[in-house]
């Protein structure tokens, strides 16, 4: 599939704004199911100053400055990518069992470790937004059946949390912790991958933070509406000896090429869209449209 995405933020100040100097994790990830064909920004007030540069995690991040007085920041990014589908040879059949694959992070010998293996064990600590605790590791439990695939286990972690919590945009906040998310049983696809990461990590398991969109399809007869996507959060998952495998626990599925990558890091924390600082401003209002273009099949 090949998308054109236009992902725009817009701020409103009440009082001016003397300078602001922002950070932009906006541009889709090359990825070896992914090809992005160009990323551009539209940027009103326009930046003097504007770089770029890869973040630890391999994410393309932008670097912008604006020092004249304004009331109104407005920032797009568009892009073209076209995503591949899942390969037949994919690792949805991998036998490895979850504790050979727990094992294997822990335990190998450094020298017997391959690079991807190396970076993945990161992804077994605690982060900012994630904290492993009793609570996560018992709802994880009756998912970790000895000898079952992680793949398996996945899976089926995946569609507990599908089933057992409701989609709830009023109830969280950037700021909600996990233990709300868990005693209440209400969240958003952010809190959803973080409750499975948190979850995963609990067992040992290498799992890391996804952020990009999803390819919405209007109901039968019904026109398609411009803007109404939005941006999406799931997660992956290592998988010793193969690579990295997609969940997305909001729709309980794996994701394919409807599915497209922005960024990636420990929790949503490393791949904030949109960061920055501004002097002045007063009360400011926000409001984000993202529009997924499917271009061509």
């Amino acid at each position: 599939m090949k998308y054109r995405i236009t992902h725009t933020t817009t701020y409103n100040y009440s009082q001016l704004v003397g300078l602001c100097q922002n950070e932009a994790r906006l541009q889709p990830r090359e990825c070896w199911r992914q090809q992005c064909h160009y990323s551009r920004f539209e940027i009103s007030p326009a930046p003097v100053e504007m770089t770029g540069r890869l973040d630890f995690f391999g994410n393309r991040v932008s670097y912008f400055a604006i020092p004249q007085a304004h009331k109104r920041l407005i920032v797009s990014a568009i892009s073209e990518v076209t995503v591949l589908p899942l390969s037949p040879d994919n690792l949805l059949n991998n036998p490895l069992p979850w504790e050979m694959a727990r094992e294997w992070l822990q335990t190998a010998p450094l020298s017997d470790q391959a690079d991807e293996t190396l970076q993945a064990k990161q992804y077994l600590l605690d982060s900012p937004m994630v904290t492993s605790c009793p609570e996560l590791a018992d709802y994880a439990l009756p998912s970790f059946l000895p000898g079952r695939p992680v793949v398996e286990v996945v899976q089926d972690l995946m569609g507990r949390i599908y089933n057992d919590f409701t989609y709830d945009p009023s109830f969280t906040t950037i700021a909600t912790p996990l233990s709300e998310v868990l005693a209440h049983r209400r969240g958003v696809c952010q809190d959803f991958a973080h409750l499975a990461i948190a979850c995963l990590r609990s067992f040992g398991i290498a799992t890391r933070y996804v952020s990009g969109y999803v390819e919405t399809i209007p109901a039968a007869g019904k026109p398609r509406l411009v803007g109404a996507d939005a941006s999406h959060a799931w997660f992956a998952v290592y998988i010793p000896g193969g690579g990295w495998l997609d969940f997305d626990p909001t729709n309980n599925k794996l994701p394919e090429d409807q599915h497209i990558t922005l960024a990636w890091g420990r929790d949503f924390a490393d791949v904030t869209p949109l960061k920055g600082i501004a002097f002045g401003g007063g009360q400011h209002t926000l409001a984000v449209s993202v529009d997924v273009l499917r271009l061509e099949q």
